[in-house]
């Protein structure tokens, strides 16, 4: 039998509960995987703490990325085999050792990408893509501002705008934190339990400020991500780590500049499968030409994906985390 770890309500890291959980046969355009891998977000915690609606309502099993190898394949899926490394993004239903899943939402891994890489980097490294890419497209010249420059996405995106030409500044809460983001691209680290990170973004541009602000952290660093921001600035809202930003006038976007403001999520940039794969292949190639590193820094195994998300929330971890059947 394989084993999952389930939420029956909300609550803190101990209503995830380690149970058998029979994943079922693949029907029409699904496959069945076994994982090998499996990644740590904190868009897990949100499912379960109810921040964000659990799809489907309970029980859940979380869990939004994983790599694994297929088991076995419904009817009209031709294009894999029983076999075959993939990787995916999804909503929920990763934290299992087998689960079934939609084909045309897996991606084939090429060779070069290790199956724990793949589960470390998919769903933080299609985010780092979109944002870069598409949110505001990132050229040669400009200056970015990423709050949690030490996590997943951070250390990710921090390389990969380094290799896009920009001028890359990061906030951290320790001195080890900022010492990690240094080493994966960033310019300038600003520990903003100990310094005003506004003021001190204002003196490392010289006053011009930043193209756009990368923010994840929510209520914490709001409204304040706004004074970062050059005049028609972006700041792009991606996570709520801190709780989510208060509501507040669209007037407030003019007085600081003609701001462009929004809330992307990976997955509404990669709903159509030609956006997913076209997001997959262009990290793919970052990390296979060696311009993106993955690091991989805490390891749990599954039945302790309770301990991992305490550790996560506590800000005990940096970088990426995976969970291992």
């Amino acid at each position: 039998m394989s084993k999952a770890i389930r939420i029956h309500a909300h609550g803190g890291p101990e209503v995830l509960t380690y149970e058998d959980a029979d994943p079922g046969q693949p029907g029409a355009g699904q496959i069945l995987v076994r994982h090998t891998a499996i990644g740590l977000n904190f868009i897990d915690v949100y499912h379960r703490t109810g921040l964000y609606p659990p799809p489907g309502g309970f029980p859940l099993i979380p869990g939004s990325e994983a790599a694994g190898v297929v088991l076995a394949l419904g009817a009209g899926v031709d294009w894999l085999k029983p076999g075959d490394r993939i990787a995916y993004a999804v909503n929920v239903g990763a934290y299992a050792e087998q689960r079934i899943v939609a084909a045309d939402r897996v991606i084939k891994l090429p060779d070069g990408i290790g199956d724990e890489q793949a589960a470390a980097m998919m769903l933080k490294g299609m985010t780092a893509e979109y944002l870069l890419r598409r949110t505001y497209p990132v050229k040669a010249g400009d200056t970015i501002l990423y709050h949690a420059a030490a996590g997943g996405v951070g250390l990710i995106l921090g390389q990969w705008a380094k290799h896009l030409g920009a001028t890359v500044i990061g906030t951290a809460s320790s001195t080890d934190k900022i010492e990690v983001a240094r080493a994966h691209g960033f310019d300038h680290v600003i520990n903003y339990k100990e310094q005003d990170f506004v003021a001190a973004v204002l003196a490392l541009t010289q006053g011009r400020k930043c193209d756009v602000v990368y923010d994840s952290i929510g209520n914490d660093t709001f409204p304040a991500s706004l004074d970062c921001l050059r005049p028609l600035g972006t700041f792009a809202s991606f996570g709520q780590s801190s709780g989510p930003i208060p509501p507040f006038s669209m007037s407030l976007l003019a007085q600081k500049g003609s701001l462009f403001a929004t809330r992307p999520t990976l997955f509404v940039y990669n709903a159509r499968r030609e956006d997913m794969v076209a997001s997959a292949n262009a990290l793919f190639d970052v990390v296979l030409s060696g311009a993106v590193k993955i690091k991989i820094n805490q390891r749990y195994a599954l039945k302790d994906a309770g301990r991992a998300q305490a550790d996560l929330e506590a800000r005990k971890t940096t970088g990426t985390t995976i969970l291992i059947p």
